[in-house]
């Protein structure tokens, strides 16, 4: 039997780039603002695509942190401690965490591009910012049209209410989405949306357009190694974010917990800020304490 690492050893494998991956590396080497003190272990993040953006770079440049560009992980052999990557790579690890996070149920909408998105409970700032500049731009207060049926859609009413936006909501899929024709920009970019165009022929116009379409979970990852998952699809996690294989973790819209996408319960600094806690504060023995919350 290997002798359990010690904190400067640790050595903790990220499955997934976004932006609770991100959260979660940042909050590890201590550049998140917080008085946490930096983990001296090693991290490496295993992205499923190519291209760089640039806050990843930031964290690559991090000495204690190593990104593997277009290495998306495929298995994992959780008695070994290893995950695989597509193109047949081995990453061992002490401490694993999920971050895979979900995909949309339906095929997008034609025209979806031109429309602000809500998936998790992150994208209501950015919501938020695109409101502002719509209302200065009409001068009133904004219509909305709101698109989708479920808890997503029912947390981005609430948001776009509380920013002041009128929303006219409903469950009908339209076909296409209807750019705006005005050239003013918003954050620099193109008007969002302002209309929807259903199958019938007919329509439903506003000042902006929201697609709050329902998401399953990417747990294909979590299957191979035998992990919990939930009724709705997503990795099971207890309160501490710990799945219910020991040393693996699952934070963002990959997982659920209390029924509900973790997207829609916790923003990505959040998960990041628990999923760091559990994992360096109850390691090594953090495993015996696990209890999902979610069957």
């Amino acid at each position: 039997m290997s002798a359990t690492p010690s904190a400067s050893s640790l050595h903790i494998v990220i499955a997934g780039a976004g932006p609770a991956a991100q959260a979660l590396v940042r909050r590890l080497a201590g550049t998140s603002g917080t008085r946490q003190r930096p983990f001296d272990g090693t991290i490496t993040v295993l992205s499923n695509r190519d291209e760089c953006p640039e806050a990843l770079l930031e964290l690559a440049e991090l000495p204690q942190v190593s990104v593997r560009f277009g290495q998306a992980a495929s298995f994992i052999d959780a008695d070994a401690k290893i995950v695989t990557t597509v193109d047949g790579m081995e990453f061992a690890y002490d401490q694993l965490v999920i971050a895979t996070g979900s995909a949309p149920v339906l095929p997008p909408v034609a025209g979806a591009e031109s429309s602000l998105s809500y998936s998790t409970i992150d994208d209501a700032a950015n919501i938020g910012e695109a409101v502002k500049d719509v209302t200065r731009i009409v001068g009133r207060r904004p219509l909305g049209i709101l698109v989708g049926n479920g808890p997503a859609a029912g947390q981005a009413e609430a948001v776009l209410r509380a920013r002041g936006v009128r929303p006219v909501r409903t469950t009908l899929r339209p076909t296409a989405v209807v750019p705006s024709t005005d050239g003013s920009g918003v954050q620099g970019a193109a008007m969002p949306a302002t209309g929807i165009l259903f199958e019938d022929g007919s329509s439903m116009n506003g000042d902006l357009v929201v697609i709050a379409e329902e998401r399953t979970a990417r747990k294909d990852l979590a299957e191979s190694a035998g992990l919990l998952v939930a009724s709705d699809g997503g990795i099971a996690v207890g309160r501490d974010l710990a799945t219910s294989v020991p040393g693996i973790w699952a934070i963002g819209d990959a997982a659920s917990c209390d029924g509900l996408r973790l997207g829609l319960l916790l923003s990505a600094e959040s998960s990041a800020m628990l999923c760091a806690s559990g994992m360096l504060l109850g390691a090594p023995g953090f495993a015996d304490q696990q209890a999902p919350l979610a069957a």
